[in-house]
């Protein structure tokens, strides 16, 4: 290889490089990309801060809330499941299943609320007692950290009765013996 032909590999290299640059220069320019603006790629989640003083669980529940027990025998459990898609990501519901973000929802009707074992609960959701049943696993989907303040499930709620009912029905279904209906 005679070295007119190295300076023209070398110099097709430098040209192809500089294309590149110019390119990518142009693209900044014409998109206009201002890093100050793009820093923050999570969304920010507001969480209260709960005072650690308190020995009981707050419940704040609306008096408005629907109840549902009068719609789950028209309730669909194939509605839903689809509406569990968005307990989906925090959340199994099969049996034996490990927990994810949010506890196992395995046999959730009629269970002890806070003491699923492998799960760390909030302290105000293991201090507030009781069991899941139709009517308070309702409210808790309607509105999470009105229902019990403090709580860590991180979840907008479901605002529409017939979701509520639906998505309970279905999670009743998740059980080797389903709780009788109300």
């Amino acid at each position: 290889m005679s070295g007119l032909e190295v300076n023209k590999i070398i110099a097709s290299i430098i040209v192809a490089i500089l294309i590149l640059v110019i390119i990518s220069y142009s693209a900044d320019i014409i998109m206009n990309i201002n890093d100050e603006e793009n820093k923050e790629s999570a969304y920010k989640i507001d969480i209260p801060e709960s005072n650690s003083d308190e020995q009981t669980p707050k419940v704040q529940m609306e008096t408005n809330i629907e109840p549902i027990s009068s719609l789950l025998m028209k309730a669909s459990i194939e509605k839903g499941e689809k509406i569990y898609k968005k307990c989906g990501s925090c959340h199994n519901y099969k049996k034996g299943s490990a927990n994810k973000v949010g506890p196992n929802l395995w046999n959730i009707i009629n269970r002890s609320k806070g003491n699923m074992d492998g799960f760390a609960y909030s302290d105000e959701l293991a201090k507030f007692g009781g069991v899941w049943g139709y009517e308070e696993l309702a409210a808790f989907v309607y509105k999470p950290k009105e229902y019990i303040d403090g709580t860590k499930m991180n979840f907008a709620g479901l605002k529409k009765v017939e979701d509520r009912a639906n998505l309970i029905l279905f999670l009743r279904d998740q059980s080797d013996n389903p709780a009788p209906l109300p």
